[in-house]
């Protein structure tokens, strides 16, 4: 029984020989340059859009639209929701997001101008998420992916404004309170 013993080995001792302590660690996997780069893009793009809706929710609360400054207050959060998963999705393949510089200050002359220009912001985040999609399907399958739900959103962002701007051709833009009804019926 005694020379059977030497055979036998203790859990630390077969945990030990496992794992080679003098290995080098692997490096982990990274996104491609050309694909990191249009991800800060988009990462810009999502911040040009929150604070397109930060101050757009500012103009309508200041002009006493009430509903729509709770709508826009709501789309910035989103824009802002939408940045952190790009920067999560880069930083979970071991790259620090570059947040590009974007502008923060815009001046609005009506609520008709900010349904006009939210139109043209998220249909042009469609087209720009749709090409970067069209690249990535043979090169990046993951990414692919993941962009996918960003177009998805951007689809129905284009649709809601679509609707807005549909309602819009119901009312005289120049009427105040014809636009305070669209507002109030519609937000």
């Amino acid at each position: 029984m005694q020379e059977f013993k030497s055979f036998r080995k203790t859990k630390t001792e077969r945990l030990n020989e496992a794992i080679d302590f003098g290995a080098t660690p692997a490096k982990p996997k990274t996104l491609t340059p050309e694909i990191s780069s249009m991800l800060n893009a988009r990462l810009g793009d999502e911040y040009t859009a929150y604070f397109f809706y930060r101050n757009a929710a500012n103009w309508c609360k200041n002009a006493n639209y009430k509903k729509a400054a709770a709508f826009f207050n709501t789309e910035a959060d989103g824009e802002l929701g939408h940045a952190q998963g790009i920067q999560d999705y880069l930083t979970q393949w071991n790259l620090i997001p570059a947040i590009p510089q974007v502008p923060t200050a815009l001046n609005f002359a009506g609520l008709v101008e900010i349904i006009n220009s939210a139109y043209d912001l998220e249909y042009n985040l469609l087209i720009k998420y749709s090409e970067d999609q069209k690249m990535l399907l043979d090169k990046d399958p993951a990414t692919f992916n993941f962009i996918q739900k960003y177009v998805d959103i951007q689809n129905g962002e284009v649709e809601e404004y679509s609707d807005y701007l549909n309602a819009l051709e119901l009312v005289n833009p120049n009427n105040k309170f014809e636009v305070l009804y669209f507002e109030q019926t519609y937000f």
